[in-house]
């Protein structure tokens, strides 16, 4: 019985492991090719990132460890996630925060340049 829950222990490791290096963190990721996110502030407890999207520029799929997040500068987007795709409008001084491991894929389908604050707990 203790190596069936050993097996099943390790198993869990591997596919948390997998799944969360599967896809690029919000640093990495970017649009086209070009960096959307730069870091503010980096810490052995939080990052914090300042992310900026033009008019048609987007976020490619990417995951957010636990975070909050301030909207400095709103806009419209087209966000897709695991629950299907959605236009959303983001006002200026909205908040958002994830106790969990997410993942999207972002485009800004307005016509102003919007940025973001993103605080990721390590």
């Amino acid at each position: 019985m203790k190596k069936i829950n050993f097996i099943i222990f390790i198993s869990l490791i591997l596919f948390t492991c997998e799944h969360k290096n599967s896809l690029p963190d919000p640093l990495e990721a970017g649009w086209k090719g070009k960096s959307v996110c730069e870091v503010i502030e980096e810490n052995n407890e939080l990052r914090v990132l300042k992310c900026t999207f033009e008019p048609a520029v987007g976020h490619e799929k990417h995951y957010h460890n636990p975070h909050f997040g301030y909207t400095l500068s709103g806009g419209k987007f087209r966000i897709t996630d695991d629950t299907g795709a959605r236009e959303v409008e983001v006002p200026t001084g909205y908040t958002f925060s994830k106790d969990s491991i997410t993942s999207h894929e972002v485009l800004n389908i307005g016509e102003t340049t919007s940025v973001f604050l993103i605080m990721e707990y390590k």
